[in-house]
């Protein structure tokens, strides 16, 4: 009985919560509640990867079994949950040539993986355009505003011109109302998709105050919603604090406060749930201590903050390191990973706000083109991968433990409900004798 004192845990959380008396339709869609996701009215976790890589892969049929692969080594070591790009703007094989024109065997290469990742049981974050130059991003959207005659003065108007914000919701459209050629099923329709992101780490340095940001991920937000009320949606955030949380700025890596306010950004309403990202060998001058402690303080502060200020779950979306930093070996890097894992299964099996963690990035054998130094291969890095496995198996757990409690409870109400019919008959059985 080692859970025993988990389970009474557990049950004391239902029953404070009522999760019984809301019983979410078993439609599929995870969704939110309080500091949790739901899956059909049980809490849901995610151990999940990154891999950016997917739609861009698939787009060519000869290529695809790489996109299966990736699924199933995943789906083997337990992952569910993977997040990747909805976007390739012009330049090389993109999958928007120009706004409102789309690269048909590119976007049935994202039909791919949508259909390949519901045969392998895994879930998607779907981000619609990047911050960066990478795959075109908002320099993209505003070159193509200035070709229109629109005065740009700097990439960030991205978030200010109304042509630019204008294309970008144009997208945004096309994706979520896009019919799958593969499955018959619209996006917006998909419960394999488990929720949307609205950019890849945005960033705004000509406005530190914040209120640039803050006014897109408004609009942004509210208009998604307005076409797809089935999914989530989060912003994309990397965690940074700003202006808004003067107390929490002192958190942020040195130099890196960049418009964006984890807490201000993700209380906004039509974000469901927070996300932070975490990368110390880049953001962090020293050696590997100093790089840990700062991930500890940094993990800590955001999961405290998650729970207790903005009130939502929390993804720890991207973390991962380097093996091309000097003195690398897989050690360093598990010992990161255990690091993210231990935090999240502490706020998992105690109710928190803590919800999983995706590490950047999966690849599979044969994509050596695609290594970045952060890369994981299950089959070449044994420790690091049963590491991943033991995480998944864990959540589980505690998933498993959820549901059975649930049920427990179902079965408590039901009996009581049916002793109170059973008591109100014999009740109007009597009246007379």
């Amino acid at each position: 009985m080692k859970h025993c004192g988990l389970v009474f845990f557990l049950l004391l959380l239902i029953q404070q919560n009522g999760f019984v008396h809301q019983v979410e339709a078993g439609d599929g869609f995870i969704r939110t509640r309080g500091l949790q996701f739901m899956l059909n009215g049980s809490p849901y976790y995610a151990n999940g990867f990154n891999a950016y890589w997917l739609m861009y892969v698939a787009s060519d049929p000869s290529q695809r079994n790489k996109v299966s692969s990736a699924f199933q080594e995943a789906s083997n070591h337990g992952l569910t949950v993977a997040r990747t790009w909805a976007f390739s703007d012009a330049g090389y094989k993109p999958l928007q040539y120009s706004p409102g024109s789309y690269n048909e065997d590119m976007f049935k290469g994202l039909d791919f993986v949508v259909a390949e990742a519901r045969k392998y049981g895994i879930r998607l974050i779907l981000s619609f355009v990047n911050n960066y130059e990478n795959l075109g991003g908002k320099k993209q959207y505003v070159d193509w505003a200035r070709n229109q005659g629109q005065y740009i003065s700097s990439e960030d108007d991205f978030f200010r011109n109304p042509v630019a914000k204008g294309y970008y919701k144009n997208h945004v459209k096309t994706v979520l109302t896009r019919h799958n050629s593969m499955t018959g099923v619209s996006y917006k329709d998909d419960p394999t998709i488990m929720a949307w992101e609205l950019m890849n780490e945005p960033r705004c340095t000509s406005d530190l105050s914040g209120r640039t940001i803050q006014g897109w991920i408004t609009e942004m937000a509210s208009y998604v919603k307005s076409i797809d009320a089935n999914h989530l949606l989060e912003a994309g955030l990397e965690g940074f604090y700003g202006e808004a949380s003067p107390q929490r700025k002192q958190h942020n890596p040195a130099g890196y406060q960049v418009g964006t306010n984890f807490i201000e950004n993700n209380q906004i309403s039509g974000i469901d749930f927070a996300t932070v990202h975490s990368y110390p060998d880049q953001w962090v001058s020293g050696g590997d201590d100093q790089q840990m402690s700062f991930l500890n303080s940094w993990l800590d502060t955001h999961i405290q903050d998650a729970q207790n200020v903005v009130r939502k779950p929390l993804l720890l979306a991207e973390f991962g390191k380097t093996l091309k930093d000097y003195g690398f070996n897989t050690y360093k890097r598990d010992l990161m990973f255990n690091t993210v894992y231990d935090r999240v299964y502490s706020s998992a099996k105690s109710g928190g706000a803590t919800a999983g963690g995706l590490f950047w990035q999966l690849l599979t054998e044969g994509m050596d083109s695609f290594r970045d130094g952060y890369e994981v291969i299950l089959s070449e890095s044994p420790s690091t991968a049963g590491i991943i496995a033991e995480q998944s198996h864990k959540l589980y757990q505690v998933r498993r433990m959820y549901a059975k409690l649930r049920n427990i409870e179902m079965w408590k109400r039901a009996k009581s409900i049916r002793r109170a019919q059973w008591l109100a008959r014999n009740k109007r059985g009597n009246v007379g004798n």
